[in-house]
């Protein structure tokens, strides 16, 4: 039983970010028919439901079998949403195909023997299971007994495999197999038809439920607001199929023209052949002949390139594209390349601007990935399909419709109960009760809620911060932590040269300053400035990082292209040629060959070049990097013994360091060159000095740090830069205050006899004398002093040292985090993680970067801002088209203004809803209901407009030092919807039993005759009095009456004053009279009612259903709803809104926030021992709780945890935000 229960699970995608539970289930013929039957009598109900749960009508339908054997599947995500997808398992047949297949089952149907089409495909049959998910292919592996990926090689392939099984290409019959299994390599957005948006639209749970409550208002003649709705909830779904529309069309567009290239490949035994790009399959050999759009991802084996991956990365920087060695091993080829396995593949969408053929022919990459699988398949899945939020607003918002769903229910019951006892006929008992359902859920609410996020877009876009995920403004609101990444971010984005220290005999000499005007004198050093980056020559302009542009460009050397007075150097035409420019200083050599290059990466922290210089032999190799990373590639008899203290003497001002390093070659011919390994090149050079280079704060950063700060908004650097040069630009930008500690971290990965260690060192402050800027920084053995250890110290680290500790202190992790502020040295991966490790923390994340190396963290953010307009932006939720961090405060404050704004309107209609509610219940007790333009006056004039004004209330321009609350379900809302009840309950209770006891009162519809007798007592106008006459007989069942002409003036002014109560401006939001249609509104509804309230014309008293009453009534009736205005506004304002009480509560009773960094932070506070000082700790440390992380596996690629808080780094309480 137990083996059958594991055949019917599976996991699809196992430890990706986007893993689903599979589970396998059989139709039954009989279980359909009786769905179909429960549909047709249930008049379609059953048919709705089971489209909405699609597991329940997988679980109606089917029944559990193993996955073997199953037609249809069950799919769960295993995030914490727990989402359901249905699918169908098809079926391939290879018989198709028009050349005969082996069906000997020993004989493979590829040549690829780690390829799971040959599991995959049942013999004699030919057959194949399949299924598609998100676009993704799988097929069911006969072998390993689950589904697996198609249209991608596997990754278990050698470096040796891919040049010598796919080198030559593939034959044609295996690419034939290959693309009637894999599919077509196309990237294909289908415009959604607009009937398909409308049915998915219309189907919406609350749109039926509205359908419902709008058919039975429409029955009962009430038709105004009923047509008012009508039209805006069509307009409401007009607009977003229109949208929804767009953005496919928007898509498909960006997409189509990749699926359209034409493409040359080389095909086994037959030579190269032109085909489209769509029918590549992975395997097949691509010649890349020059500028070309890539059509699917590819690894180089042949010849170099230069590549535009702006499409991927936000820069538009060429990157060199180096050929995948032909080491004969049995390491899988990306494990042997590490990390930086990126340097061989040319990604989907990138654009290949320049070619470089090696001596054995042109440049040949093999088809990697296609279709989805790529790299821009990749980045279209996720838009096509986003990471679903979850808010804690919305989960609390459907948890308040059902609660009013449950009200009306109970007034469902109420309503029979009544009618039945008064012994009204069925047909009008189950209308009136049906009525009364849905009375409390009011239809204009999701129409009120999608406002309020309009709105708050609109501002953004005026301040040029664009939005793709609308839902997440509200989540700004609550962002508490920003993390910004330093170079173009914090900083300009460019470099500006402030001098080289050469190095000699073992010691640095004078610096060389650039400001001086003097050419940078020849040497090695010079030559290693020239030649070592990765910059092309495009239409005869250098292009590439703007760190090496600015490099070259101190050089004064140029960059020409290859012609045939070069040849006398024996440099080849497809190298890149420099030469001395007329500004540079006196040079013996002519010109200088860049051979082959090692590109940067920013895990590897540096790059290498090999070239020849004019004129010699032999050839020379030129590294740069990394200062710290560059000095171990060095010969330490050539690194000065004071290379620290100069580096940190230049880190600690701020500067940027770049280290330079050469070495002669002792090989002689260029084919030798071509067959060097990284490692070979990379080995006992000579170090040749320091390149000293200018980073200036944006004038933008420091005031709005400041402001973050006095919000009480933490921030956080994290940068691939130096760590000191993060240190002094933390500083100098007030990110770590004045006279804060910065302590180091330094952790250090286990070795033979020692296990993982981690090292806590002081930074010492020392001021440069008065007037200077400049903050020095020493390495002391003090300690924090005892009196400043509450928030006076910050904690920096490398992303070395955040690896060792995410591997080996996986305790003590959480205890850094929340004092740490600078991150160091941190690659792409790392970032991604840190901030995933802050959300476990339950802090709300921001994150805000230029786009280069921060798509991940940006994705993973509750709120990623991207500085950057290139297509890496469509991965970030939101895009500043102003390059600096002012975008981040102006967010949090719509953010704030937005979710201040939901919360009121959500208020707002729960109150409306319970008002109408309790009124109607009331009336009820006596056969009757407010008249159609009662109704309407509440509904149209009020509500409607009201809702649709209310969150249009601009931002405060002050960020508070706290934040608006984050959940519905909080203490001060919940007594603010009860109290509100509580009074309008009162108040109409003691309206309705007290007009019963006035003299001139009758039951209406009971007693006419009494009433037209009694009319002169009250009536003021005689002609009024005349002409009731012909409305005397009266039905159970109406309108007229004094209980509705009293109740009616009561609800419509209460209706009036919540809105504005629950419209709260200062702290999140500007003042309600700045909002000048809301408060013109408001004024004009009040007056209309207490006109309406006051008047003696027939018409209106006619029209709106109502019985004149004497004055001294009327102004008690007003009178009542002022005091009632009065308690509520002062409950609401003095008592719940009341910040300093709630905390004064808080304090009293003993609540503390359940938030994992407060408890933290509490905890530390109390620990004597806490921050260590001047001390290394060892991991297995038994007294410090340390223990080592087993499912820690790769250095780059840190594993993304699952996250094992309830409702993503959601604050589980109210006192959270106090």
């Amino acid at each position: 039983m137990e083996e059958k229960s594991k055949d019917h699970r599976a996991l699809l995608n196992q430890g990706e970010e986007n893993e689903l539970e599979v589970f396998g289930f059989q139709t039954q013929n009989l279980r359909r028919a009786l769905c179909l039957i429960g549909s047709m009598l249930t008049c379609g109900a059953l048919l709705l439901v089971l489209y909405w749960r699609p597991q329940w009508r997988v679980w109606a339908t089917c029944v559990p079998c193993p996955l073997q054997e199953a037609d249809t599947l069950l799919l769960r995500t295993t995030d914490e949403f727990q989402r359901y997808m249905r699918k169908k398992v098809l079926c391939l047949y290879l018989s198709a195909l028009k050349f005969p297949i082996s069906k000997n089952p020993k004989q493979p149907l590829v040549a690829d023997h780690h390829s799971v089409i040959n599991h995959a495909v049942l013999k004699p049959e030919l057959k194949l299971r399949w299924i598609q998910v998100q676009k993704i292919k799988y097929v069911w592996d006969n072998l390993e007994k689950r589904f697996q990926k198609v249209g991608l090689l596997e990754d278990s392939h050698s470096c040796y495999d891919i040049h010598h099984m796919f080198g030559l290409g593939l034959t044609s019959e295996e690419q034939e197999i290959r693309r009637l299994v894999c599919g077509p390599n196309a990237i294909e957005v289908e415009i959604q038809p607009i009937w398909k948006l409308l049915v998915k639209q219309v189907l919406n749970p609350f749109y039926v439920f509205q359908a419902f409550t709008l058919t039975l208002w429409l029955s009962q003649g009430y038709i105004e607001y009923s047509v008012a709705i009508i039209i805006l909830t069509v307009l409401s779904i007009v607009l977003s199929v229109y949208d929804l529309r767009q953005q496919s069309v928007k898509l498909h567009n960006l997409v189509e023209n990749h699926n359209k290239v034409q493409v040359t490949i080389a095909v086994k035994g037959k030579g190269l052949q032109e085909l489209q790009s769509h029918l590549l399959v992975p395997g097949d050999v691509l010649i890349l002949p020059g500028k070309f759009s890539l059509p699917c991802d590819a690894v180089l084996i042949e010849g170099s390139c230069v590549v535009n991956e702006g499409m991927l990365t936000g820069e538009s920087i060429p990157v060199t594209k180096t050929p995948l060695p032909t080491t004969e091993n049995t390491m899988p080829w990306k494990a042997h390349s590490s990390e930086d396995y990126r340097k061989h593949v040319l990604f989907c969408g990138t654009e290949v601007v320049q070619v470089k053929p090696s001596a054995q022919g042109p440049v040949r990459a093999v088809v990697l990935q296609t279709g989805y699988n790529t790299a821009k398949g990749d980045l279209v899945r996720s838009i096509l399909y986003p990471r679903p939020l979850n808010f804690k607003l919305y989960s609390d918002a459907f948890k308040f419709i059902v609660f009013l769903a449950c009200l009306g229910v109970v007034g469902f019951f109420y309503a029979l109960g009544v009618y039945m006892y008064h012994g009204v006929s069925l047909r009008d008992t189950a209308t009136m009760a049906l009525l009364l359902l849905t009375v409390t859920v009011p239809p204009v609410l999701p129409a009120a809620l999608t406002t309020g996020i309009v709105y708050a877009q609109k501002r953004l876009m005026r301040k040029k911060i664009f939005c793709i995920s609308p839902q997440r403004i509200n989540m700004c609101g609550q962002i508490n932590l920003v993390c910004f990444d330093k170079t173009g971010t914090l900083t300009e984005d460019g470099l500006d040269l402030w001098g080289t220290v050469p190095t000699a005999d073992n010691c640095f000499q004078e610096v060389h300053s650039f400001a001086s005007g003097r050419a940078l004198p020849w040497g090695p050093l010079c030559a290693a400035m020239a030649s070592c980056h990765s910059l092309i020559l495009l239409d005869g302009t250098i292009q590439g990082d703007p760190l090496d542009l600015k490099m070259f460009e101190g050089t004064a050397w140029v960059m020409e292209d290859c012609n045939a007075d070069y040849y006398k150097f024996r440099m080849s035409d497809s190298n890149v040629i420099i030469k001395p420019g007329p500004k540079a200083s006196q040079s013996p050599v002519e010109a200088i060959s860049i051979l082959r290059q090692f590109p940067f990466s920013s895990s590897l922290q540096r790059m290498s070049v090999v070239a020849r210089l004019a004129g010699e032999e032999h050839f020379h190799v030129y590294m740069k990097g990394a200062p710290e990373m560059l000095a171990q590639f060095c010969r330490s008899e050539t690194v000065p013994r004071d290379f620290p203290q100069q580096l940190r003497n230049y880190t600690k001002q701020g500067f940027r360091v770049i280290a330079l390093a050469h070495k002669s070659l002792s090989v002689g011919k260029l084919l030798e060159v071509e067959s060097l390994s990284r490692e070979k090149v990379e080995s006992e050079l000579t170090f040749l000095g320091l390149l000293i280079m200018e980073n200036r704060l944006k004038k933008e950063t420091k005031p709005v740090l400041r402001e973050l700060s006095e919000a009480r908004i933490r921030t956080v650097m994290i940068t691939g830069d130096n760590l000191q040069t993060a240190i002094t630009v933390a500083k100098n930008s007030e990110m770590i205050p004045r006279g804060s500690q910065v302590i180091l971290i330094d952790a250090n990965e286990p070795e033979e006899f020692v296990p993982a260690s981690v090292t806590w060192q002081l930074v010492e402050n020392q001021e440069n004398g008065p007037g200077k800027n400049e903050t020095y920084i020493n390495i002391g053995n003090s300690s924090v002093p005892a009196g400043e250890k509450g928030g006076c110290y910050h904690f920096a680290m490398s992303g070395k040292s955040y690896q060792v500790l995410f591997q080996h202190f996986n305790s003590l992790l959480p205890k850094i985090l929340v004092n740490a502020t600078i991150f160091a040295r941190m690659s792409p991966g790392q970032k991604s993680s840190l901030v995933e490790e802050f959300q476990k923390l339950n802090y709300y994340v921001g994150m805000c970067g230029d786009g280069a190396n921060d798509c991940g963290a940006l994705k993973m953010a509750h709120a990623g801002v991207s500085l950057s307009e290139q297509e890496a932006s469509v991965a970030s939720p939101f895009t500043s088209k102003t390059a600096n961090i002012e975008c981040v405060p102006h967010l949090i404050k719509e953010g704030r203004a937005a979710l201040v704004s939901s919360f009121g309107v959500f208020k707002y209609l729960t109150i409306y809803g319970i008002i109408q509610f309790i009124g109607t219940s009331l009336l009820y007790w006596q056969l009757q209901l407010f008249g159609n333009y009662q109704y309407l006056m509440q509904d149209v004039a009020i509500t409607l407009m009201v809702c649709l004004t209310m969150s249009s209330t601009h931002a405060y321009p002050k960020l508070a030092p706290y934040r608006p609350a984050g959940q519905l379900l909080s203490p001060p809302l919940l007594l603010s919807v009860l109290l509100n009840t509580c009074f309008t309950c009162i108040v109409q209770i003691c309206a309705f039993l007290y007009v019963k006891q006035q003299p001139w009162y009758c039951e209406v519809y009971r007693y006419s005759e009494c009433f037209l007798d009694n009319q002169s007592d009250f009536s003021t106008n005689m002609s009024l009095e005349r002409n009731w006459t012909g409305n005397a007989t009266l039905v159970p069942g109406s309108v007229l009456s004094f209980e509705s002409t009293t109740l009616w003036p009561i609800t419509t002014i209460n209706c009036i004053t919540v809105a504005f109560i629950f419209s709260k401006g200062k702290p999140f939001r500007k003042p309600i009279y700045t909002n000048y249609m809301f408060s013109f509104l408001l004024i004009s509804a009040l007056g209309l009612t207490v006109f309406i309230l006051f008047s003696d014309f027939q018409d209106i008293y006619q029209g709106m259903e109502f019985i004149p009453t004497i004055t001294s009534w009327r102004v008690s009736v007003l009178v009542a709803a002022l005091i009632q205005f009065s308690v509520a506004f002062f409950v609401e304002d003095a008592i719940l809104q009341n910040r300093e009480l709630w905390l004064l509560i808080k304090k009293q009773f003993g609540f503390y926030s359940k938030s994992q960094y407060r408890n933290w932070q509490k905890k530390l506070a109390e620990d004597p021992t806490w921050p260590p000082t001047n001390r290394t700790d060892y991991s297995g440390d038994g007294q410090n709780g340390f223990y080592i992380n087993r499912g820690y596996e790769s250095p780059e690629e840190i594993p993304k945890g699952k996250l094992d808080w309830g409702g993503q780094a959601t604050e589980q309480h109210f006192w959270t935000r106090l």
